[in-house]
């Protein structure tokens, strides 16, 4: 039984900034995000609507430029820091992974990408073989199931987080996020 579920569609045509959109299942805008463009040091701010009004979540990077960089999550409306996202540099090469952190900085989960054989051939075909993620804790459990839609014209990523999930219900909407602004990017 899933607890929610988000997609998260990147917009087409949003030079220079990127856009993102998030809907809930019912197919209702529930928020919004722009990506600049040219940053060194990525600061994404999701906010409730496209009015961009009232901040939602904040993904915000450690460092620069980092092969194997961390995105803290934060909730808007408090600053409160709920996890931190790092991907995998040297096991993302063949393979896209990312460690999910706890407030302490305690590994308590990974997002991996469905499998190495899968992986390696979307290395060479693209978008043409969407990529699937799975967050799953420290024992094998599934969390959440991030899944990419084949569309030539526009990137679009459902989200859908397991009832049982334990994490703040930002965390795994944020992961998704990432997935479509970083992996996205590296094509």
């Amino acid at each position: 039984m899933s607890a929610a579920e988000y997609t998260i569609r990147k917009r087409l045509f949003s030079f220079p900034d990127t856009k993102f959109e998030v809907f809930n299942a019912d197919g209702d805008m529930v928020g919004f995000s722009r990506q600049k463009a040219f940053r060194l040091k990525e600061d994404i701010r999701v906010y409730r609507d496209d009015a961009q009004t009232e901040e939602w979540v904040v993904i915000k990077a450690r460092s620069i430029i980092d092969f194997s960089a961390a995105y803290d999550v934060f909730v808007a409306a408090d600053n409160e820091h709920i996890g931190t996202l790092r991907r995998k540099g040297m096991t993302s090469i063949l393979r896209d992974e990312w460690s999910l952190l706890d407030q302490q900085g305690t590994p308590v989960g990974t997002i991996q990408e469905d499998s190495l054989a899968m992986a390696l051939v979307r290395r060479f075909l693209a978008d043409l073989v969407p990529q699937n993620f799975t967050l799953r804790d420290g024992e094998g459990n599934a969390w959440a199931e991030f899944r990419r839609h084949f569309n030539p014209f526009v990137q679009k990523m459902t989200v859908t987080v397991e009832g049982d999930c334990p994490l703040h219900p930002f965390l795994p909407l944020a992961a998704g996020i990432l997935l479509v602004a970083i992996e996205g990017r590296q094509k």
